[in-house]
């Protein structure tokens, strides 16, 4: 790690010359970043703040703005760049929350924001603030997954039925996963509608026997070919 690995130097080597543009330095700070460049393949302007803990993987053909301001946890894979839109003085460059993760390629442009928790996927091109926990991929970018409360329900939901491959997915916007959350919904709303029912029911002195109804916990729904077959057989039965 200290003797071969480019990304360690490069954070390193900005933490001096950050050190040295603050103080006044700008030519000394500007020539030892060029250096660190060459040496490194990872462009970073002296007068970017940088968070603990920061990491670039690989590295090569990384480049951060003057003005970008990366926070704690962060993570940058290599070809990414954080750069800007104008020659106006003043912010032009991405400002990265804590534990932020950009992959390979991507570029983050402008004065923007990604909030805490944000992942952008490799080559996507993000120039509009991102919201918390969210995930960017494409060109433009464009958010396809949100933590919100619908997820959490959709969460819960495939917990119980003890599914988790789709349901609970953070990856790419697969037909297959979007077709399994609408249904996770719609098993959440009848459920809260039918525990409503009976709730109403109970009240006028009827009986609900519930003794048939299949254990969710017991209905696991298995993501091997092997089993579909049994799956099947199984939610028939019940």
């Amino acid at each position: 790690m200290l003797t071969c690995y480019p990304g360690l130097h490069a954070v390193i080597l900005h933490r001096f010359n950050h050190f040295l543009w603050n103080l006044g330095f700008k030519w000394l700070a500007r020539w030892l970043s060029h250096f660190s460049r060459w040496m490194t393949g990872i462009e970073i302007h002296p007068g970017a703040t940088i968070g603990h803990r920061f990491f670039i993987d690989h590295g090569m053909g990384v480049v951060i703005g003057e003005t970008a301001d990366i926070g704690d946890d962060c993570t940058l894979y290599h070809g990414v760049t954080l750069g800007g839109t104008s020659w106006n003085a003043g912010k032009r460059h991405p400002t990265l929350k804590n534990n932020v993760v950009v992959g390979a390629g991507a570029k983050v442009l402008g004065p923007i924001t990604l909030a805490e928790g944000v992942r952008v996927g490799s080559n996507a091109v993000v120039t509009k603030d991102v919201a918390q926990d969210s995930t960017v991929v494409g060109v433009p970018g464009r958010v396809i997954h949100h933590h919100d409360e619908t997820q959490t329900k959709r969460d819960a939901i495939a917990q119980k039925l003890g599914f988790d491959a789709y349901g609970a997915t953070r990856d790419a916007p697969d037909p297959v996963a979007t077709a399994i959350n609408k249904m996770l919904d719609h098993i959440h709303a009848m459920d809260e509608k039918m525990e409503t029912m009976c709730g109403a029911l109970k009240q006028f002195g009827a009986e609900i026997d519930v003794s048939n109804l299949p254990d969710l916990g017991s209905c696991a729904i298995s993501t091997t070919e092997n089993d579909d077959k049994d799956d099947v057989e199984k939610i028939e039965t019940n």
